[in-house]
C-alpha cells in the first residue's frame, strides 16, 4: 500500500521552491549494470503526475550534491549509501517548464548501484530497471531525455 503525500513543510534551512520561478533540481540516471531504474511519480504530486522519470528532488537545503544524491536515492528507492558505486554530475542546464512557468536549473547525476532491490516511497507508484532504448518509449518528464543525452546514454 502506497503511503499518502505529506504535507510539505521546509525544514530549518531548506528552502521552498513549489512557487518559484527557478528552481535547482537534481535527476539520477540510476544504472545498475546495463538497465537504468525508472519510476512512474505518484498521481497526487504537484510536478507532471504520473510521468516516468528518474530519481529527483529539489536542491533545497545546504546538503552537498554527492549527500544529496545519496538521501534521494536512500529516500525513495530505499538504495543504501553501500550499494553506490559511483556518482557522476553531467553538465548543469536550465529547462523551461512552461506547464507550471517554471525553469528547473537540472543537475543531471548517473549513479551506478550494485543492486537493482527497490523499495519504493510514497513519490512513485512503480519501477522498472530498463535499457535506454525502452525508456524512450514511456510517458517521459519533460527534460529527462535532455537528462540522458546530457549524461551520454
Amino acid at each position: 500500500m502506497k503511503k499518502k503525500q505529506p504535507k510539505f513543510k521546509a525544514k530549518p534551512g531548506q528552502m521552498d521552491y513549489t512557487h518559484a520561478r527557478w528552481a535547482p533540481v537534481i535527476n539520477c540516471v540510476v544504472r545498475h549494470g546495463n538497465k537504468i531504474l525508472m519510476v512512474q511519480r505518484s498521481a497526487h504530486l504537484d510536478f507532471h503526475p504520473s510521468y516516468w522519470n528518474g530519481i529527483s528532488g529539489f536542491i533545497d537545503d545546504q546538503l552537498s550534491l554527492k549527500e544529496k544524491v545519496i538521501e534521494e536515492l536512500r529516500e525513495e528507492t530505499g538504495i543504501p549509501k553501500n550499494k553506490i558505486k559511483k556518482i557522476r554530475l553531467g553538465e548543469i542546464f536550465d529547462h523551461e517548464d512552461k506547464d507550471y512557468k517554471k525553469t528547473w536549473i537540472v543537475h543531471p547525476v548517473l549513479v551506478d548501484v550494485t543492486t537493482d532491490q527497490v523499495k519504493l516511497d510514497w513519490e512513485s507508484e512503480q519501477h522498472a530497471w530498463l535499457p535506454v532504448s525502452a525508456i524512450k518509449k514511456l510517458k517521459l518528464m519533460p527534460g529527462f531525455n535532455d537528462v540522458l543525452r546530457n549524461l551520454s546514454l
